[in-house]
């Protein structure tokens, strides 16, 4: 299992777009993905459990991985966090 926290800088928050493009990227691989925000744990490879984690900006939120891609896993997610999706910011 690896973990990291990281904040969110998105604007918006993980709206429906950022949240689709998490999704997406975290179904690429067959490690078990979590979000944490606070007490409250989202499966991130589902778009309505990214959504009702209601994730602004600012907020501070643990990406927990499990399994045998863990380590790409992360890699991946952290960078997508950093690069803002790829979607330009305001």
């Amino acid at each position: 299992m690896v973990a990291q926290k990281i904040v969110v800088t998105e604007p918006s928050g993980l709206h429906l777009r950022p949240a689709g493009q998490l999704c997406e990227l975290c179904l690429k691989f067959e490690s078990k993905i979590q979000i944490k925000k606070g007490y409250q744990t989202a499966n991130a490879k589902s778009v309505l459990g990214v959504l009702a984690a209601r994730i602004q900006q600012g907020d501070e939120i643990e990406i927990i991985c499990e399994g045998t891609d863990e380590q790409e896993a992360m890699a991946h997610i952290s960078k997508a966090f950093q690069d803002g999706f790829g979607l330009p910011q305001i």
